[in-house]
């Protein structure tokens, strides 16, 4: 008599189309998204990379920091479940470089719970379980990627990984906390939400290519870094068990390119350790830029940094203005600020009065290449000081181009316009 572990092994022979898809949230580039694990390669790695992987194609996921979402799924190869991991990266097309942070891990019973193989042969069929987790309230807000990853129970040794859009929004909790801090330095809310987001553990990746790190077959996956948020739903069957391989740590393997002959390398991940104190990347939102063809140096933990930038302009789109390294400077009404820089006029290196009139909404006028103020709400705010080393070109324009001198990673840095008005505005 066989084993149902021999059964629903051999099941998965006949369901080469009938893996699962992630159906909520709903993911980037559907029409062109199959039901297929990555690449052993880790070629397209990561997000299943095709033509037209990052469309939205009308997805749209909003999630107020500290609600609580679900995952759900469509298929039937559930292969004896597994473990999953929700995982946040800032980039708009994430690369294999980019960096994804896990908010939330399932230990066993993911994507179906107490089923030994296969759950049918329907590849349309609508997964019985779905996943709730918390989005933490403290995280800078505005677009962002997520993903899903799966390492399944029973069959191949291989790696899931759905993305979707998401846009993160202020909760009724950020709103009050940011109200509370309204009079202080702005800087610190944006540090503690940057803080925030580093301090979470690395999205887990193995079996690609599989001499890299391995998960054990027909046992679930115990990540080495699941992080505070996890739950485990196989324990009534077995203890999870950790990866084996050379490559397995905390965040275990990353892809190389498929001509690579040395398989994996350790978890690159892309920003510098910043140099500066005061200046952490806006609450609204930060963005890592990929450089072609640059190796990234591994990040170190953040808790007050300057933001890195290109050594090349980066254009900064409306509304969204560069983190300053000080408090907010009042201007009064007759300033006096330094020789060469007159009040009032058009010109470019000229500041203007605070809670002054202004005509084009999110219109940026830079100051003598290390300042700037923003037109919001019909009047032009305080002038904010740009981040140590960095400058920008001067006179108004609809996107302030950014220039960070001596860097060699890039980061694109805005605000959400509602960090903009609280913030950055003060009349």
């Amino acid at each position: 008599m066989l084993s149902s572990i021999t059964l629903a092994v051999f099941g998965l022979a006949t369901l080469g189309n009938s893996h699962m898809i992630m159906s909520s949230p709903t993911p980037f580039g559907k029409s062109s998204l199959n039901n297929s694990p990555l690449d052993a390669s880790g070629s397209d790695f990561p997000c299943k990379q095709r033509p037209g992987v990052y469309s939205a194609e009308g997805a749209s996921n909003t999630w107020p920091l500290g609600s609580t979402q679900s995952l759900s799924f469509t298929g039937s190869a559930t292969h004896g479940g597994g473990s999953c991991q929700v995982s946040i990266s800032y980039d708009k097309a994430p690369t294999k470089d980019s960096t994804w942070k896990v908010i939330h891990s399932i230990e066993g019973g993911c994507p179906i719970k107490g089923v030994a193989g296969n759950n049918g042969d329907n590849a349309n069929a609508v997964n019985p379980d779905t996943y709730s987790f918390k989005v933490p309230s403290n995280l800078p807000t505005g677009t962002a990627v997520m993903a899903w990853t799966w390492f399944n129970k029973i069959g191949n040794r291989e790696m899931y990984m759905n993305c979707a859009p998401i846009t993160l929004t202020g909760g009724s909790s950020k709103r009050s906390e940011e109200f509370e801090f309204e009079d202080r330095n702005a800087t610190l809310l944006m540090e503690r939400d940057e803080s925030s987001f580093n301090a979470l553990p690395n999205m887990f990746v193995a079996n690609i290519p599989s001499a890299s790190c391995l998960s054990v077959d027909s046992s679930d996956l115990a990540f080495p870094n699941p992080g505070d948020s996890l739950v485990q739903l196989g324990l009534s069957t077995a203890k999870p068990s950790p990866p084996t391989g050379p490559l397995c740590g905390a965040t275990g393997s990353t892809p190389q390119p498929t001509d690579s002959t040395s398989g994996v390398t350790s978890t690159p991940k892309p920003t510098q350790k910043p140099t500066s104190k005061g200046a952490g990347i806006p609450g609204g939102v930060f963005a890592t830029v990929p450089a072609p063809e640059v190796s990234q140096a591994t990040q170190a933990p953040v808790t007050s940094a300057a933001p890195v930038v290109s050594t090349a302009p980066v254009v900064v789109p409306s509304l969204a203005p560069v983190a300053p390294v000080a408090s907010p400077v009042a201007v009064p009404d007759s300033p006096r600020l330094s020789p060469g820089i007159p009040i009032g006029s058009t010109s470019p290196d000229t500041a203007q009065v605070a809670g002054s009139a202004c005509t084009t909404e999110g219109m940026f006028n830079c100051i003598g290449g290390k300042s700037f103020q923003q037109c919001g709400s019909g009047t032009w705010s305080v002038v904010q000081q740009l981040a140590a080393g960095t400058t920008c070109a001067g006179g108004q324009s609809s996107a302030m181009a950014i220039t960070a001198i001596g860097s060699k990673s890039k980061r694109a840095i805005r605000f959400s316009s509602a960090h903009v008005r609280r913030h950055l505005h003060k009349s």
